[in-house]
C-alpha cells in the first residue's frame, strides 16, 4: 500500500473518528479506503456503461473545462 496525504474537513474527520470510536472500522484509514472503494465502483460502472463515443465526449469536455481555468 501507498501512503498518501489529504486534506479533509474537520467535520468530516470527526465523522470517521466517531466511526472508528463506534468499533465500525477498525482505522480512520480503513473507513477512508472503503469509502474510496465504494466511490470508485460506482463511478467506475457509470463509466464502463457508458459506449465509447459518449465516453470520449466526457473526457474531451472535461479536458476543455481544465485547459480553459
Amino acid at each position: 500500500m501507498k501512503i498518501i496525504t489529504i486534506n479533509l474537513p474537520e467535520k468530516y474527520l470527526n465523522a470517521i473518528q466517531a466511526l472508528n470510536d463506534l468499533g465500525i472500522y477498525p482505522s480512520r484509514s480503513e473507513a477512508i479506503r472503503i469509502a474510496l472503494r465504494d466511490f470508485l465502483k460506482e463511478e467506475l460502472k457509470m463509466y464502463n456503461d457508458l459506449d465509447d463515443e459518449k465516453f470520449k465526449m466526457i473526457i474531451r469536455s472535461s479536458i476543455n473545462k481544465f485547459t480553459q481555468n
